[in-house]
C-alpha cells in the first residue's frame, strides 16, 4: 500500500500537468475554423435570401470599415463579413451553373481570410 500511494500521486500530478499543457496549447487556426463554421451556419439562410442590393450594401460596408484607419473590427465582426460574402459567392454558383467553379474558388478565398492578416496593417 505504501508503494502505491507515491505511484498514484505521481500519476495524478503528471496527468494534471499534461492536461494544463494541452489546454494552453490551443491551435488558433482550429479555433478560427470553428468560429467561421459557426458563423457560416448562423447566417447561411439569411444570406441565401439576399438580393443583389443587399449584397452590395454588405460588400461596400465591409470595405469601408476594413479600410478605415479609425475602425478596427473585432474578430467576430471581421469573420461575419467575410463568411457572409463567402455564402453569397456560394449562392452565385447555385444561380449560375456555368460559374460554379469560379464561385467555389471565390467562396474558398473568402473563407480562408485570416483576422491576423487584417490586423497587420492596422498596427
Amino acid at each position: 500500500m505504501k508503494k502505491i500511494i507515491p505511484i498514484v500521486t505521481s500519476f495524478f500530478f503528471l496527468s494534471c500537468s499534461i492536461s494544463k499543457a494541452l489546454a494552453q496549447d490551443k491551435n488558433p487556426i482550429a479555433e478560427d475554423a470553428s468560429q467561421k463554421e459557426s458563423i457560416y451556419h448562423k447566417y447561411k439562410k439569411e444570406v441565401l435570401a439576399f438580393n443583389k442590393k443587399d449584397f452590395d450594401t454588405l460588400f461596400f460596408e465591409f470595405f469601408q470599415k476594413q479600410n478605415d484607419a479609425n475602425i478596427t473590427l473585432t474578430k467576430e465582426e471581421y469573420y461575419t463579413y467575410t463568411i457572409k460574402i463567402a455564402i453569397y459567392s456560394e449562392k452565385y454558383g447555385m444561380l449560375y451553373k456555368n460559374k460554379k467553379a469560379e464561385a467555389q474558388q471565390t467562396k474558398k478565398e473568402w473563407f480562408d481570410k485570416k483576422y491576423s492578416d487584417y490586423l497587420e496593417p492596422k498596427k
